[in-house]
């Protein structure tokens, strides 16, 4: 009996081990071809005869993005988008510009965890764990400081210094996805009731369509 109890135990063990997920790509290379009707799990391969090095490539991170928003900041994205041969990696990149007193409205990335790395200027970021705990940890970067956003979870960005603060964000996704919270719930198309939200976020309704014109100027 125990010999078969420990057989089962190894069965059990190596049946789990030869199902498990590797992210590790199963080619060279899947540079992404948008003109394909073909839809799964990231982007169809482009004909491996047709890949040239400019799949591969980007420039324009150098670059200062425009801040001339409500939010004093500018976002620069080097994903699949903009390189196809990123396709299947599970990388993209960003640079993030923020005016002194610019900021990044709490938001999400559902499918990567960030690392965020200032290059210039002074940097708060912070983010909240899931419910019950809902547990807040910030932390002011400078330049060459670095800091973890586990994935899924509500963060935000804001300069806190006294010039322009450069960051650079990485993320381990080709396609993190964003949900911004402001616009999320009140840029909502069709609207969200109106009513139920001003109960939810414990405001009056004269202050919740404030906030909503406001969120259909930016």
């Amino acid at each position: 009996m125990a010999k078969i109890l420990i057989f089962s135990v190894l069965a059990h063990s190596f049946f789990c081990i030869t199902i498990a997920f590797g992210p590790i790509p199963l080619q060279d290379l899947c540079v992404a071809d948008p003109t394909s009707s073909t839809r799964l799990n990231g982007l169809p391969c482009k004909d491996p005869a047709a890949v040239k090095a400019d799949d591969f490539f980007f420039s324009g991170l150098h670059v200062p993005g425009n801040t001339k928003n409500p939010y004093g900041a500018a976002l620069t994205s080097m994903t699949v988008a903009q390189v196809p041969g990123l396709n299947t990696l599970g990388l993209s990149l960003a640079r993030l510009d923020l005016d002194p007193n610019g900021f990044v409205p709490p938001h999400s990335h559902p499918r990567a965890t960030e690392i965020l790395t200032v290059l210039q200027g002074s940097l708060e970021v912070g983010f909240i764990t899931s419910y019950p705990d809902n547990k807040h940890l910030s932390k002011v970067l400078n330049q060459g400081d670095a800091f973890v956003v586990p994935v899924g979870l509500l963060h935000y960005q804001r300069n806190v210094g006294k010039g322009n603060t450069v960051v650079l964000a990485a993320e381990n996704s080709q396609n993190a996805g964003i949900n911004v919270v402001p616009k999320g719930i009140f840029g909502a198309k069709p609207a969200i009731n109106s009513d139920y939200l001003a109960r939810a976020f414990l405001l009056n309704k004269i202050s919740w369509n404030s906030s909503r014109l406001s969120s259909r100027d930016d």
